[in-house]
């Protein structure tokens, strides 16, 4: 795990940096686990008060491994068997739900698909001037997951949602913070100061304080069954990829070409 995870102490705060920067920090099998398993040990750490989320290199996280993911699994195979939440879906699980201290992610470059829902899943953004955020999900031919449905709408609504999901488009940082979507932008050259400078400051709050407050107003703006948002999604990217459209997506982005539909 340490190969594909920096992790590090600075006082109470903890950083959690996703190590695979010759793919931009895309997400396999093993890296996704072990993020989650990052967290929840922090979760678990009295002495650690403040996460922060961040990538090596020039991206953040680039999303899905398309070259493949591999077959890391934590779970026993019967546990797997039992239950099809996977990493993806354990993000906004694990991050908002499991896990009562501020987390900040740091999106110090490209956050597309799962990456973005990573993202999305931390308790407060900060974004690089540098930086560009996109959906991805249809030009694989996807719909979203990883919470983004949710994690999306509760920052930015309804509309924008929909337009920020079906258009496609890559936004950048100046973007993202005029849409809600990220809370600060910062050049880049002092991004990694403000990163750290920002939870340092996060930690001078009471950690209980802290803890208390994730808690309450994690429950006032939760007012879906969450577990039942993530089946639906998982149900739902299952149906969109074993679509014919979904195979031409695919097909169509490794191949470099426009994707032909046929609504089937």
């Amino acid at each position: 795990m340490s190969e594909i995870l920096k992790i590090s102490n600075e006082g109470h705060v903890r950083t959690i940096r996703l190590n695979r920067p010759e793919s931009m920090n895309a997400l396999n099998l093993e890296l996704g686990w072990g993020i989650v398993a990052a967290v929840q040990e922090a979760a678990k750490d009295d002495s650690v008060w403040v996460i922060a989320i961040t990538g090596e290199g020039r991206g953040f996280c680039s999303g899905l491994d398309l070259k493949g993911t591999g077959d890391y699994s934590p779970l026993s195979e019967q546990t797997r068997y039992l239950d099809d939440l996977g990493w993806i879906s354990q993000f906004p699980l694990v991050l908002r739900q499991q896990c009562e201290k501020p987390i900040v992610a740091g999106i110090n470059g490209v956050a597309v698909g799962g990456g973005l829902s990573l993202a999305l899943a931390a308790d407060i953004r900060i974004m690089a001037r540098g930086a560009r955020i996109l959906a991805g999900y249809p030009r694989i031919g996807g719909s979203p997951d990883g919470g983004m449905t949710w994690t999306l709408s509760q920052l930015i609504g309804y509309e924008q949602t929909m337009r920020f999901l079906l258009e496609n488009k890559t936004v950048d940082a100046d973007e993202a913070y005029r849409l809600g979507i990220v809370g600060e932008v910062v050049d880049a050259e002092n991004f990694e100061s403000r990163l750290a400078e920002y939870c340092q400051q996060l930690a001078k709050v009471s950690p209980m304080t802290a803890r208390l407050t994730k808690r309450t107003v994690g429950k006032a703006t939760t007012a879906i069954d969450l577990e039942a948002q993530l089946r639906l999604e998982i149900s739902s990217i299952g149906k969109a990829f074993g679509s014919q459209d979904g195979r031409e997506a695919r097909a169509a982005f490794l191949e470099k070409r426009e994707p032909v539909f046929t609504g089937r």
